[in-house]
């Protein structure tokens, strides 16, 4: 259902506010150049330090500004699952086409405790989801058969696998068929990953270059796999670059550096050092971003 390249938006700041002129910019940037879905309030867009207004205020700019020229899947997750579908039925209410919903975190449930979290959220809130398995972040991994048993519930769409490893996103494939649509979580292994069967990226890199990847997943689906071989080669640098330290640090200091936004994050993530921001800007040089 949701396919090709698909950004994980920032939250713009200024001044400690979120910057909704900016956002809305951000927004028009993306569809423009190619993007085939938007997902505000991920991980790249400061989930976890944006309070409940904050949260559904960004939705909801985000929606109204797409205005269905391409999908909205807005994230919606919570190590609470009665909180997630708080969130999830105000996204639905203000018009996302599908809610991406991050395992819980701090939590540690078992893969049962799983299971139920994500059931429970699909059966209270009639939206397309997809889930979003990223251990380094929540300290707890979904298995391929906790994500198979889940792929049988209607409504769940998509996983966004963001373990890095080729194994588990071939072994969710293997179980799951045509059920569900896989998607890359990281920009490093999205041809590979495609090459698998995957259905494309949620992106980092997307938010600076937004054209670039779609045209690699473009060139992909239209049988041209030496010319979507060569440009995954060709943006491994810069998507390396955009995790030289925490995510959203680098990618809101690259999208700084091209006078796109503030490169503003909110504490607990601190500004890059100088040491890498002048590794970021000498590496965008070379890309001719700035």
């Amino acid at each position: 259902m949701f396919k090709g390249s698909i950004v994980a938006i920032v939250t713009p700041f200024r001044k400690g506010e979120v910057d909704e002129e900016r956002l809305r910019e951000l927004v028009e940037f993306q569809i423009v150049n190619g993007t085939d879905g938007i997902v505000p309030c991920g991980t790249t867009g400061e989930a976890s330090t944006l309070d409940y207004e904050e949260h559904d205020r960004v939705i909801e700019i985000v929606v109204q500004q797409a205005k269905k020229r391409v999908p909205v899947i807005a994230g919606t997750g919570s190590n609470s699952t009665k909180e997630a579908i708080e969130i999830s039925e105000h996204a639905k209410k203000v018009g996302a086409d599908g809610i991406l919903l991050v395992t819980p975190y701090y939590n540690k449930p078992t893969q049962e405790g799983l299971y139920r979290h994500f059931k429970a959220i699909a059966e209270a809130v009639a939206l397309p989801q997809i889930l979003y398995n990223v251990p380094g972040r929540t300290s707890v991994n979904m298995l391929p058969e906790t994500v198979a048993r889940l792929a049988e519930i209607q409504n769940i769409v998509g996983i966004k696998e963001a373990t890095g490893s080729l194994q588990q996103a071939s072994e969710i494939l293997a179980l799951c068929g045509d059920k569900i649509d896989v998607l890359s979580g990281d920009d490093f292994i999205t041809f590979p990953m495609m090459a698998c069967g995957g259905a494309g990226v949620i992106s980092v890199t997307a938010n600076i270059m937004p054209k670039e990847i779609a045209l690699m997943i473009d060139a992909f689906n239209a049988g041209n796999m030496e010319e979507a071989r060569l440009l995954h080669l060709k943006m491994l640098k810069i998507n390396n670059a955009m995790f030289i330290e925490t995510n959203p640090t680098p990618v809101k200091t690259a999208l700084g550096l091209m006078g796109k936004c503030s490169d503003e994050v909110r504490l607990p993530l601190a500004p890059m050092s100088e040491t890498n921001r002048a590794k970021l800007a000498g590496i965008m040089k070379e890309y001719g971003l700035i």
